[in-house]
């Protein structure tokens, strides 16, 4: 399946962000963050929202809508859907694939996401195997961490990794974020943790040290 997606352009395109959205929304949901970080058009950094597919999720009686992978229950013992994950890793690759297409090297693209978007662009980011400029992971996690690590892309050893979590979140605790970030420092990433009195959520100071982070990483690759 190719996914659809929402594009937002810059005048010249340098640079690209994959954004993948959290469980039950699409594409949309972050579109309003282009304006919001208010990059300098001169970065040329262009904007890829997909919309995840449509599946019933069971920890929701079954219930269709948009998700990158099932969720059995909210717990953290339940069992994880590796092969959902998997596929959709597949699908953001594709992505990938058009952006190298279009003359932008896997170097210049920066995989992000939120809650369920987060554990897809953690997952593909450590694991492809094309050297990638960076993963932004929001109120997210990594399944598996360990074996995922085990399992990563010599490529993608120094990936930057920005890792945010909310103190008070009610979806995903804090915990999960705080200790993805631990098991990635551990493994030798270079990983900016940033937490934030907040819920399951994006907060305009978050918002500021994605700039702020965007704009180190594609300073230092010159492109």
């Amino acid at each position: 399946m190719i996914l659809a997606t929402i594009e937002v352009n810059a005048p010249v395109h340098k640079h690209s962000v994959i954004w993948l959205h959290g469980l039950g929304a699409d594409g949309s949901d972050f579109v309003p963050m282009v304006s919001e970080l208010n990059l300098p058009n001169e970065l040329g950094v262009r904007f890829i929202f997909p919309h995840a597919p449509v599946q019933a999720i069971t920890m929701n009686q079954g219930y269709q809508m948009r998700a990158w992978f099932d969720i059995y229950e909210m717990s953290l013992s339940a069992e994880i859907d590796e092969l959902g994950i998997s596929n959709s890793v597949k699908q953001v690759e594709h992505l990938i694939a058009q952006e190298t297409a279009k003359g932008i090297s896997t170097s210049e693209i920066i995989l992000a996401g939120f809650s369920q978007g987060a554990v897809i662009a953690l997952t593909t980011g450590l694991t492809h195997a094309k050297k990638l400029g960076g993963i932004i992971a929001l109120s997210g996690y990594l399944p598996l961490a360990e074996k995922v690590i085990i399992n990563s892309s010599e490529a993608n050893k120094d990936i930057p990794i920005f890792i945010a979590h909310g103190t008070d979140d009610n979806v995903l605790p804090y915990a999960l974020g705080k200790n993805t970030y631990v098991a990635l420092e551990n493994a030798g990433y270079p990983v900016d943790w940033h937490s934030y009195v907040m819920n399951h959520s994006v907060c305009s100071q978050e918002i500021q040290d994605i700039k702020k982070w965007l704009q180190d990483i594609y300073a230092k690759t010159k492109g």
